[in-house]
């Protein structure tokens, strides 16, 4: 059996501590549920603009873009299941 790589934690800079003082002052984080609200907030759109793509690519066309086919993404038309 292959040997699992272990994760080495990498040395904090002073870049990353600028970035986790900010944070910490922009969402007042004071919880581990404020953690998880600030990385909703900043994941959020990211996460589903990622899932949008993927079910484009996963149908073959894009949201509200109208093609030959009679199984429409968006809209009121009818549709065969």
């Amino acid at each position: 059996m292959a040997k699992k790589d272990i994760y080495k934690v990498k040395p904090m800079t002073e870049g990353k501590r600028n970035i986790i003082a900010g944070l910490l002052q922009e969402y007042d984080i004071q919880t581990a549920e404020d953690i998880q609200d600030a990385l909703k907030d900043l994941l959020g759109g990211t996460i589903q603009e990622m899932l949008e793509n993927e079910m484009n690519e996963h149908l073959g066309y894009e949201k509200y873009e109208r093609t030959s086919e009679d199984n429409y993404r968006n809209g009121k038309k009818t549709k065969r299941i």
